[in-house]
């Protein structure tokens, strides 16, 4: 049955006005939501760390700040795509990539005291100086320690699962370098991305080895000459290889040094001394390095094979996260929970993109798609920094 509708009045005039009004209200409440939520990550702005990462170097290239939680605002003012770390010697404690240029983001720190080096945009540039020297907070701290009792368990388990997953990593490596000597491009194509598998799921931890991760997994976008980089190795540069020039036997020497490399991993994985924080708080640092760059830019330009590697992350997080669940008291249940749903929300938005068995190929995923997935890797890491805090010793 249809109903006949009578034409209603016509628009208005002062219809434009409204619209524009409205316009103006939704672009204020945006900017007031920006501000709070930059408030609300920093404290205020007058507390921010401001650095400046130039074509060449930091400004400031040299910090001394007391130990304790800080926030720093990096602004990319060079002209390429730049990733800022707090380094103690090999081991990476906090970074921030793919932070775009022209544009700022923030990062939060809890130092202790000693002498750290800070990147300064490209691999090859020279490192900033960053020294945090003593507070009445940091040596209240070093009294207290931490209570390891209760971490024993997950820690000793966590440690058998970087072992074999760096036994996994050799092996599939191993395979990825004898089909590259046997020519065979597309076998080699596909032991590229189940190769990765291992290596992700250890990155949580992985990730802390600076020497390690320049070797293993550069980007080209980090190097002064990109592709033509001599520092342009590891897993990326066969992709390149493999998915864009074509090729096998150029490959070889590449992979054989990916396979020592790797192997030295390996070690490095089975010797790791865990501190209770490294479980919860590893997890929730690794998501967010995710939800803040790779998920949202990629990061296999090649091969286009990224949502297999979130798969492998996701996979090496939600086992840490396992780990540490049975801690968390009975009276912070909405918190357990909280971890079960976020952890649920983030396989769904990876899942929604399979055809099949496989993920669709990452160029043909758009953007607000890829947005879904870093925001539920954004809230999985706030939560996982609430299970953190909520360990922690008191």
């Amino acid at each position: 049955m249809s109903i006949e509708r009578k034409p209603g009045p016509g628009p208005s005039p002062l219809m434009p006005f409204a619209v524009a009004g409205a316009a103006l209200l939704a672009l204020a409440g945006g900017g007031a939501f920006f501000y709070a939520t930059a408030k609300r990550q920093s404290g205020s702005t007058s507390d921010l760390v401001k650095v400046e990462v130039g074509a060449k170097a930091c400004r400031p290239n040299e910090l001394t700040l007391p130990a304790g939680r800080h926030t720093f605002e990096i602004h990319n003012a060079s002209d390429r795509p730049v990733e800022w770390e707090i380094l103690d010697g090999i081991m990476v404690l906090e970074e921030r990539e793919n932070i775009i240029p022209g544009l700022r983001q923030t990062l939060a720190a809890n130092l202790k005291p000693g002498q750290y080096q800070i990147t300064c945009g490209l691999l090859s540039n020279p490192r900033g100086k960053l020294t945090v020297t003593p507070s009445a907070a940091s040596e209240a701290a070093a009294k207290t320690g931490p209570e390891l009792k209760a971490f024993i368990g997950p820690l000793s388990e966590y440690k058998v699962f970087l072992a074999l997953q760096g036994a996994s990593l050799v092996t599939a490596t191993e395979k990825l370098v004898a089909a590259l000597k046997a020519g065979d491009l597309d076998e080699a194509r596909a032991l590229y991305v189940s190769a990765r598998a291992p290596y992700r799921q250890a990155e949580a931890t992985a990730m802390r080895w600076a020497d390690l991760q320049t070797a293993i997994d550069p980007i080209a976008d980090y190097l002064e000459d990109r592709e033509k980089d001599s520092h342009f190795t590891g897993y990326h540069r066969l992709e390149y290889g493999l998915f864009v020039e074509n090729t096998t036997a150029p490959l070889i020497p590449i992979a054989e040094k990916l396979l020592t490399d790797v192997n030295e991993l390996k070690a490095r994985l089975r010797a790791v001394k865990l501190a209770p924080d490294d479980v919860p708080g590893g997890a929730a640092r690794l998501s967010r390095r995710l939800a803040d760059g790779k998920i949202e830019s990629g990061e296999n330009a090649y091969a286009h094979s990224d949502l297999d590697d979130l798969d492998a992350s996701l996979t090496g997080i939600t086992r840490m996260a396992g780990l540490v669940r049975p801690l968390i008291p009975e009276s912070s249940a909405d918190l357990s929970h909280e971890l079960d749903t976020r952890l649920k929300a983030a396989r769904q938005s990876l899942e929604a993109l399979k055809s099949g068995k496989d993920y669709a190929a990452y160029d043909k995923v758009d953007a607000p798609s890829r947005r879904t997935i870093a925001e539920t890797f954004r809230a999985l890491a706030d939560t996982l920094d609430k299970v953190s805090n909520r360990l922690a010793p008191g």
